[in-house]
């Protein structure tokens, strides 16, 4: 079942009963009520947004990833269930017990994936895309040539121009991006989670402060998915510079967009699922291949 996002800009009061979020709205006193078995991702944006421990506890175990804004409106951490798989010790082992070259060879098909997907951006705008495909084919175990950062400088400069740079704080529409990543990272983080892999170990990432590198690692292919959207959002008029509750709205919906795989179609959480199922299998040497998405 496709899960449901809900996104708190306002005051309200959260608690529980018999299974389902009650929602008060602490300015008009209005009550709403959703089963917390359907949601998968709530973000809390406001700063007087109360709620009971209950409703942690429930979220947690139907593995509701948590997403809380800071003071900007802008993602800044979440909250995960840790024990959410029946076989998660035998699966935390294999993923520890990863050997270096394993790891190598699926940072390989990461990086190769993410470089077609960019690639597919451009031709959709309709702009040279033949650099970064060419680079996909250049990929080699472990990404040693670096083809990652050699594509990236081709990629963005071709996409919004020569004079944009790609920058956690920097102007235009990277903080569109940026927000949009912040929730593909959650949604990565709660599917490792689901699969019973830890989120904090990964394949390339190793920042010692970063508890979610494994989730950094395979929301690589999913990023042109968020940078089409933003491409989109520009075109439709939204401001992609200073975000407002559309701008949010809009960028929270990259995870029911449709993407193509083998299989078919599949809104990106689900595909998300697949691809850390896949990851958990690799780990056990029961599978080659991570499963990616192929933008269109």
């Amino acid at each position: 079942m496709l899960k449901r996002t809900l996104f708190f800009g306002n005051a309200f009061h959260l608690s529980t009963a018999n299974e389902q979020l009650i929602i008060t709205n602490k300015e008009t006193a209005e009550i709403k009520t959703t089963p917390i078995e359907d949601l998968g991702f709530v973000v809390f944006e406001h700063p007087q947004i109360t709620f009971t421990q209950s409703v942690m506890q429930l979220m947690a175990k139907n593995n509701t990833a948590v997403i809380f804004c800071n003071e900007n409106h802008h993602p800044s951490s979440m909250l995960l269930h840790l024990d959410t798989n029946t076989i998660q010790t035998e699966r935390f082992i294999a993923q520890i017990k990863a050997t270096e070259p394993l790891k190598k060879q699926l940072w390989q098909q990461t990086i190769k994936a993410k470089l077609l997907n960019q690639a597919a951006v451009l031709r959709n705008r309709g702009l040279n895309h033949t650099p970064l495909a060419h680079k996909a084919t250049m990929v080699l175990s472990g990404d040693s040539t670096n083809e990652e950062a050699k594509g990236a400088r081709v990629y963005w400069k071709t996409l919004f121009g020569n004079g944009f740079k790609r920058d956690r704080f920097g102007d235009g529409p990277n903080s569109a991006l940026n927000y949009g990543y912040a929730i593909l990272r959650a949604a990565s983080a709660r599917a490792l989670s689901g699969s019973g892999l830890l989120p904090t170990l990964g394949i390339h990432h190793h920042n010692k402060y970063n508890s979610f590198c494994l989730a950094d690692d395979i929301m690589e292919p999913y990023r042109p998915y968020v940078d089409l959207l933003v491409c989109d959002m520009i075109d439709q008029g939204f401001n992609c510079d200073a975000l407002g509750k559309a701008e949010k709205a809009e960028l929270l919906g990259i995870l029911t967009v449709d993407v193509v795989t083998k299989k078919g179609k599949s809104p990106l959480m689900v595909s998300l699922t697949n691809t850390s199922a896949s990851l958990a299998k690799c780990f056990k040497k029961e599978k080659k291949s991570v499963f990616y998405p192929k933008l269109t």
